[in-house]
């Protein structure tokens, strides 16, 4: 048996190396752990809106579009039946 010394110096680094990983990992992380450009801009993000006119012109401009590609997709599908 090694003896009391070395009970007590396996229970510091037990203790110690959990510590000491969680300091090393839970400091400074603006700086080490950061992606430069990872989150969008306040002005890239979108913008929700909260007056009834403009909530009716994002209704009426989501379904002008949701027209259009469904025309779209109705005129390519009516080309490929003529190809058939």
């Amino acid at each position: 048996m090694a003896g009391p010394n070395l009970e007590v110096l396996k229970f510091g680094v037990y203790i110690m190396f959990p510590i000491g990983f969680m300091y090393y990992f839970g400091t400074n992380l603006d700086s080490r752990f950061t992606v430069p450009g990872f989150w969008p801009k306040p002005e890239e993000t979108n913008r929700i809106p909260f007056e009834k006119e403009d909530i009716q012109a994002e209704l009426e401009r989501l379904r002008t579009r949701r027209l259009e590609r469904r025309n779209r997709r109705l005129a390519e599908g009516g080309e490929q039946e003529q190809e058939q």
